[in-house]
């Protein structure tokens, strides 16, 4: 086994782009927990998720960043999340191609209805067509405000199109 040489990570991409997958993966190889940003918005109940307050948005944040290490990954890039870039070690924006995203969020859905892939929502057809209007949105705003935003972290922004890449930027295999 290889070890990781940052001990803070921030993986940023659309729907579909691979953030939860690569999540998990680094967390089983080198024992880093990882955060969704998703739950960091929402309060998972059983009986329906609550939205948590901006303030408590951040606080919850604040506890995740000053621990020793974490893997946060998300679909955000608004003020509220900008401390985790400035925090992270290294920021792996994953930009696969829009096709590919775009099939994956199909598989995904596929694979929730049958029962074979687990998800913090409820999968429904509402949700399903959501999430091809926020693969387009980020693509035409998230994407650019990103770049923009945080064009002074480049020399850690990593961007990465493929698991060519993935290898490349941390190593392994």
């Amino acid at each position: 086994m290889i070890r990781l040489k940052y001990s803070k990570v921030h993986i940023i991409g659309s729907v579909g782009s691979g953030k939860t997958t690569l999540a998990k993966k680094l967390t089983k190889e080198f024992n880093i927990p990882y955060y969704e940003l998703d739950n960091v918005v929402w309060e998972r109940h059983k009986s329906g998720d609550i939205r948590r307050t901006e303030e408590q948005r951040k606080e919850y944040l604040e506890q995740i960043i000053q621990s020793k290490a974490w893997i946060i990954e998300g679909v955000h890039n608004e003020e509220w999340v900008s401390k985790s870039f400035y925090e992270a070690d290294i920021i792996l924006f994953l930009d696969p191609a829009y096709s590919l995203r775009t099939f994956r969020i199909v598989k995904r859905f596929f694979l929730q209805k049958i029962g074979v892939e687990k998800s913090h929502y409820k999968s429904t057809f509402q949700i399903f067509l959501k999430m091809f209007k926020w693969n387009k949105q980020f693509e035409t705003v998230g994407k650019p405000n990103f770049l923009t935003n945080y064009h002074q972290l480049n020399d850690k922004i990593k961007i990465i199109r493929s698991d060519k890449d993935i290898v490349e930027v941390l190593g392994g295999k």
